[in-house]
């Protein structure tokens, strides 16, 4: 890392407190309100703590040494407890906790890792890192610049696990537990604005499925949704691969994201590439669900996207919304699951999948729903938008500032 700043071993900018770790096995930790850190983040909550204030916890072994799908190095507030998985630092007078925290994620960790099988940074080679150590206050000054931008991302990540739980508890009250339909049959209000209310029913009637909404029906998921898969074209050819302008997505895209919105893809294919997979370019508003190894990984693609063979995409049929699809699969893991089978890994297949039973509620119920649905989904895609932008300004600001070749 060229700087204009002078480069100190780690050992001389931290205070260690490895020593004030303590692993406890799954099986005897009691349940509490307090994070139990590992090499990656938290891992559970127990009832104790051993750690209270702000410190860098960097992880000590884990293949994310080397993929770095997670931060290697993140701060741990408020009241905690650390397993034996993460080195535990805090800056002495020379540095700025915060500001160790993001010169760390600059690092290029291959030269100070051991251990051919499972990567492992040890306590020695993680007090030879070099860091770029500006004055003290510089380091404060970089360190507000790079916080103010994790704080909005993080304000977003908030906001957005509260609508998407507004979202799934609005389904699972007018689809499976079915809350209007039970109001009304007690004679009680159901809460909703009149014109919603009306849409529901009094009374229920038997199904297949038990008993659902007087005049509603049963039907297949296929009944909804046009089923399809994809395929990856061969990476032996560069005519699918080179320049490509197609977003071609894997279940790996999906895993990464903390909200079932795809706003973009790792990889692109040529147009080459495209017209070796069947199912071609699936249009915006396509509901992705990983079919394998595991299944239930879900998505709605905000952008035209190919798919490879890991994959049930489901296009929704004029009138259908692709957020009741959505939600209805969330709520189904167990039934869609029940169906897959594999000997090596599980995998649901498309023709066990079109069949899998769902309730069908009227037309202007759906409408509804999605109305209401709708206007939380697009607030998390803003959001979502918003913090893809901050992080690209975020990861191209941290090597010039820490650098020296822009201040702080």
């Amino acid at each position: 890392m060229a700087s204009k700043w002078p480069l100190c071993p780690l050992v001389q900018l931290t205070d260690n407190f490895d020593d004030k770790r303590i692993p406890v096995k799954e099986a005897d930790r009691n349940t509490g309100p307090y994070p139990y850190y590992g090499a990656s983040g938290i891992v559970d909550y127990v009832d104790s703590y051993i750690f209270d204030g702000e410190y860098l916890l960097i992880a000590e072994d884990g293949e994310n040494l080397r993929t770095r799908n997670t931060p290697i190095a993140f701060l741990a507030t408020g009241k905690y407890w650390v397993n034996n998985h993460a080195h535990v630092v805090k800056g002495n007078s020379r540095a700025d906790t915060r500001y160790l925290m993001y010169a760390l994620r600059h690092v290029d960790y291959s030269g100070f890792l051991s251990g051919s099988t499972m990567p492992k940074l040890t306590q020695g080679n993680l007090n030879r890192i070099p860091i770029p150590t500006p004055p003290l206050l510089e380091q404060r000054r970089i360190a507000t610049v790079l916080g103010s931008l994790d704080d909005k991302i993080e304000h977003n990540n908030r906001m957005n696990e509260t609508l998407e739980a507004m979202a799934q508890a609005l389904f699972k009250s007018w689809f499976v537990d079915f809350n209007p339909v039970k109001a009304k049959a007690a004679g009680k209000i159901t809460g909703l604005p009149k014109e919603i209310d009306r849409l529901f029913p009094s009374s229920f009637q038997v199904s297949e499925l038990g008993k659902i909404p007087k005049d509603w029906n049963v039907g297949i998921i296929g009944d909804l949704a046009d089923v399809v898969g994809g395929s990856t074209p061969s990476t032996k050819e560069s005519t699918y691969w080179v320049n490509g302008t197609n977003n071609w997505v894997t279940p790996k895209d999906l895993s990464a994201l903390k909200y079932p919105v795809l706003l973009s893809t790792e990889r692109c294919i040529t147009d080459a590439g495209l017209a070796t997979i069947g199912s071609g370019l699936l249009p915006k508003g396509t509901v992705l669900m990983s079919s394998r190894a595991p299944i239930g990984y879900l998505a709605i693609a905000e952008i035209p996207v190919a798919i490879n063979q890991g994959f049930i995409a489901m296009k929704p049929k004029e009138g259908m919304s692709n957020l009741h699809l959505l939600s209805w699969a969330r709520h189904s893991q167990e039934l869609i699951i029940s169906r897959a089978n594999g000997s090596t890994f599980l995998e649901i297949s498309k023709s066990s999948f079109r069949p899998l039973p769902i309730v069908i509620p009227p037309q202007q119920v759906i409408d509804a729903f999605d109305v209401q649905a709708r206007s939380l989904h697009n607030r998390i895609v803003m959001n979502e938008k918003e913090s893809k932008s901050l992080t690209e300004v975020r990861d191209t600001l941290l090597p010039k500032l820490v650098s020296g070749k822009i201040t702080g």
